[in-house]
């Protein structure tokens, strides 16, 4: 189970994010745009940016943790349930949402960090 203060340590670990609020609800920006905040539709749960290809997908496999709503139809979100949320997925889609969301160079940069730090120098 996740809570809003793991959606916000999550969210503000990642380069240049920034709490906000969006249709006064709590959300997380980079570069002024919006890429985790509470839905104003559907009370308590998280919406996300996500693939719109993986978005069907991310439904049938977990369809506990991820939903959608007609309200987001045609949009490329995801909301999370977030008292069904496995932390670990939680943060790989937050993340995920944040690297569609931010500028090309910063998201860029940021893999690149990852693929750094992740190597552990063999082949």
């Amino acid at each position: 189970m996740a809570t809003w203060d793991d959606v916000r340590r999550l969210a503000l670990a990642l380069p240049e994010a920034e709490e906000s609020t969006t249709y006064r609800k709590p959300a997380f920006k980079v570069a002024g745009n919006t890429f985790a905040w509470e839905s104003p539709h559907v009370h308590g749960a998280l919406a996300l940016n996500c693939d719109p290809g993986e978005r069907p997908l991310m439904i049938e496999a977990r369809p506990e943790m991820f939903f959608a709503t007609p309200h987001y139809d045609g949009y490329p979100m995801v909301l999370v349930h977030l008292e069904q949320a496995d932390p670990e997925e939680l943060a790989d889609r937050i993340e995920d949402s944040w690297m569609l969301t931010a500028p090309k160079k910063l998201a860029d940069s940021y893999a690149s960090d990852i693929l750094v730090l992740g190597d552990d120098g063999e082949d």
